[in-house]
């Protein structure tokens, strides 16, 4: 079981390929666990050899946390956090491609308008016109200037 788990390791059948990361992860560390690979650093080396290269280079250029070389637990939590994150956005797109067709659908299965044939004549003696609106009176405007006009002017020239 050894032999053979180390030769899985040093091969490429180990790879992710199309699995999602847990699927990865659960195989890769069972696989290190039945080799007795132990050594921090080889481990981030095996694992990061065996991700897809979307996810290798994500973390790769990851701009702030990104896991350091000897710590293979963070490097699967970056691992599923960037595959998670890549199957919810899958999901995402998947359901806002499909709902513009399933508009169009809805759309072409409705019933044409009617043309104007088949409506009922309009019988101009039943409609009512609405009563104009009243209008405001614009009343009579305010003289501001009054209250100048009662005081005093002081004559020029005169002391």
């Amino acid at each position: 079981m050894e032999a053979n788990a180390i030769n899985a390791l040093e091969g490429t059948s180990y790879h992710q390929g199309g699995r999602t990361v847990d699927d990865y992860l659960d195989n890769f560390q069972a696989l290190v666990s039945d080799a007795g690979y132990t050594d921090p650093r080889m481990l981030v080396v095996k694992f990061w050899q065996g991700l897809r290269l979307g996810i290798q280079n994500q973390i790769a250029t990851m701009p702030y946390g990104q896991p350091a070389d000897t710590d293979p637990d963070v490097w699967y939590r970056a691992a599923q956090r960037i595959d998670q994150a890549r199957l919810a956005n899958e999901a995402f797109q998947s359901v806002s491609r499909s709902a513009p067709s399933a508009l169009s659908k809805t759309i072409s299965a409705q019933p044409s308008p009617l043309s104007v044939a088949k409506l009922p004549p309009i019988l101009p003696l039943l409609v009512t016109p609405k009563p104009p609106l009243p209008t405001l009176s614009m009343g009579i405007p305010m003289d501001v200037d009054t209250t100048r006009k009662t005081r005093s002017l002081p004559l020029r020239g005169c002391s």
